[in-house]
């Protein structure tokens, strides 16, 4: 998969590089594609040919990953027909919370309307969407090929290229940074002579662990996944979702203190102590597939590109590399869906040439895909008196309050429940729940407690 600039003699100005393989980038390169002669990938791994594999740039993708609803909306416009390949792969598409088992902080939801999540291993959806991607001609990949900087142009406010490890410069008159967590663009811009962007952080040192297990035959089970949230006064969860097949994954969640453990024989154990057995009891006739697998890398982060003043041009940032979520939400790919979205809306009608100078709508475009994201994610763990970053000012903690009781009535309310749902799937705006109709409903069930004891099944699955 190589894209020398020997084997491409065509002009810069008609070439656009992306910096990046994961799903942003991919999916970048795809809406790229439209408007440049060529598009450069650049990824510093080797990436598997053989078939779906783990790789060391997506650390993460030993864990549990979510496509909300409007993601895979999102990626079947860019992708036509790639659901079904994904499907084909193994991977599943259900209905939340109808075929879960899902103790809210609240109660145990009831089969209530929600949001259609699709649910498969980072490693599958990663190969299935490159391969897709590929199918565009103008489209090339470099891996194992490190990016160590980028290209300024003559008149010092504009990138035009990227510098390689061992190769020469990449000339381009657009490139995209798509490299995830470990970004090292804010050192690039200052040595460019840049301003580098205020950063926004939250982190509530929160945990994972993840094993892979075989599905035990049951007849008398009725759902496909299970989740069990935690909350300020028992900060400890777990999720168990089929992944690729005959397989689930499960991943232990915990807050500071109570991360979980990645010892073998700790793994039950861990799950035994949370708010309901019903993970415990579904795993301990599972065979285990793998050792457990740690994660410690969930900070929200937000690298406010949108906000430069004097950005350069040719250059945009997109994905976890401008802004990062806490993954218990399950928002990042969703989110890298519409920031993608947000591009192509952008260039749809421009010249090629036009582009560059762009840049720094585009990024105000893209960045503005993560705010509803990032408002859930970051209200939501500064209920953890644990968590650091700015503290919740009083409209936080009033929509804190107001959004417990929004949880108490999605458990059971099917019009609350179909409202919340579009919302945590970033199918519709936060401000849904603020219509009068939802809050007049919401308030009406003031008397029902936002925290109550827990039963170890809900009423409509009893336990195994």
């Amino acid at each position: 998969m190589d894209d020398t600039p020997d084997n491409h003699p065509e002009s810069p100005r008609d070439h656009a590089v992306v910096l990046g393989g994961g799903l942003a980038g991919l999916l970048a390169a795809r809406v790229l594609a439209e408007r440049f002669a060529r598009v450069t990938v650049v990824e510093r791994d080797e990436l598997p040919t053989e078939g779906p594999a783990f790789r060391p740039g997506v650390p993460q993708s030993r864990h549990a990953h979510v496509l909300w609803s409007r993601g895979v909306e999102v990626i079947e416009e860019l992708l036509p027909g790639i659901t079904d390949k994904l499907l084909a792969g193994g991977a599943a598409l259900l209905d939340s919370p109808k075929d879960f088992l899902w103790l809210s902080p609240a109660d145990w939801f009831r089969p209530v309307p929600g949001a259609r999540i699709l649910l498969g291993s980072r490693e599958l959806l990663d190969w299935t969407v490159r391969g897709e991607v590929l199918r565009e001609r103008r489209v090339r990949i470099r891996d194992g090929c490190s990016a160590i900087g980028l290209v300024g142009g003559p008149d010092g406010r504009s990138v035009t290229g990227v510098r390689l490890r061992g190769a020469d410069p990449l000339r381009a008159a657009f490139v995209v940074d798509a490299t995830g967590r470990t970004s090292k663009t804010p050192s690039w811009l200052a040595e460019l002579g840049h301003r580098t962007p205020q950063t926004t952080r939250y982190d509530s040192h929160l945990g994972y662990s993840s094993r892979y297990f075989t599905i035990p035959s049951d007849p008398a089970r009725r759902w496909h996944g299970l989740y069990v949230q935690g909350r300020p006064d028992s900060p400890r969860g777990g999720v168990l979702v089929p992944v690729d097949g005959e397989r689930w994954l499960a991943t232990l969640i915990g807050n500071g203190e109570h991360a979980p453990p990645t010892g073998d024989e700790e793994f039950l154990g861990f799950a035994r102590g949370l708010r309901s057995p019903a993970m415990y009891d579904a795993l301990r006739g599972a065979t285990p597939l793998s050792s457990p697998t740690g994660f410690r890398g969930t900070a929200n982060e937000w690298r406010h590109y949108e906000r430069l003043t004097r950005g350069p041009a040719g250059f945009v940032v997109i994905g976890d590399a401008a802004c990062r979520f806490n993954p218990v939400y399950g928002h990042g790919m969703t989110v890298a869906a519409l920031a993608v979205a947000a591009l192509r809306k952008e260039i749809h009608s421009m010249d090629t040439a036009a582009v560059p100078a762009a840049a720094a709508r585009i990024q105000r475009r893209t960045a503005a895909a993560a705010e509803a994201a990032w408002q859930i994610a970051t209200s939501e763990d500064l209920r953890y008196p644990e968590t650091e970053g700015p503290p919740a000012d009083r409209t936080t903690r009033v929509l804190q309050r107001y959004m417990s009781r929004v949880m108490v009535g999605a458990n059971t309310d099917p019009a609350i429940a179909g409202r919340f749902f579009g919302v945590l799937s970033l199918s519709t705006p936060p401000n849904t729940l603020l219509g009068p109709s939802t809050m007049l409903r919401v308030l009406s069930k003031w008397r029902t407690p936002t925290a109550p004891p827990t039963t170890a099944y809900p009423a409509h699955h009893g336990p195994p």
